[in-house]
């Protein structure tokens, strides 16, 4: 994988996460559905808890770290590999989670439902896809994933205090008045294992996988 092609890669990824985190925005900002919300709230609280969905800060940093990637595919740094590393991870499990947990939940149509595969089944699969092709690797070490790990937990614990003192939860797996504090744990447990085979595998395919792109280019 030449430096050119991989740069060509990058771009796609980050033309498409871009364009769905823009179409996501404006659905809100129109007021269109957000998840299972019922009745529209007011602009500024749409826009607080769409920044508050794992699956926004996921795309973000898979666009932000894309388009870095299309300046330069063989980008590296101290704080570059941590953020690379949590937004491949993170956007997988957007994606595994959104196909096991809540995609039978919705019920969306025209650009509610374009907005919802771009952001929970395109960006994903494009993403992995082309960090398979390209890399950057070897980029991967465990400290690098336990730095990479600060962002979800810091995510699932300000989630789970907000949810407490607003009533208002991102996903409906995480709120208790569901199905009891026990599925929230149980959930919290399953995505926490999920993160650390995805972390594992990672850093597994990254020593494994042969050294892209070409920096004799």
């Amino acid at each position: 994988m030449t430096a050119s092609r991989a740069r060509l890669l990058h771009l796609a990824v980050a033309l498409v996460a871009t364009t769905a985190l823009v179409l996501q925005l404006v659905l809100v900002v129109s007021g269109s559905a957000v998840l299972d919300e019922t009745r529209v709230p007011p602009l500024g609280l749409r826009l607080g808890r769409l920044v508050s969905y794992f699956t926004i800060q996921s795309n973000v940093l898979v666009a932000v770290t894309a388009w870095q990637l299309w300046r330069d595919p063989l980008r590296d740094g101290r704080w570059w590999r941590p953020v690379r590393l949590a937004a491949l991870v993170g956007i997988t499990v957007t994606g595994l989670v959104h196909f096991v947990l809540l995609r039978p939940l919705l019920h969306l149509d025209g650009a509610d439902w374009l907005a919802d595969k771009m952001l929970h089944l395109a960006v994903p699969l494009l993403a992995v896809v082309v960090w398979l092709l390209a890399g950057p690797r070897p980029r991967v070490s465990w400290r690098t994933v336990g730095e990479a790990l600060v962002w979800p937990v810091v995510w699932t614990v300000w989630t789970l205090v907000v949810g407490a003192l607003s009533g208002w939860y991102p996903y409906p797996f995480l709120d208790h008045r569901e199905n009891g504090v026990g599925a929230v744990v149980v959930a919290c447990v399953g995505i926490t294992v999920l993160f650390l085979l995805l972390f594992a595998g990672a850093t597994a395919l990254d020593r494994r996988l042969r050294p892209v792109p070409d920096a004799a280019e």
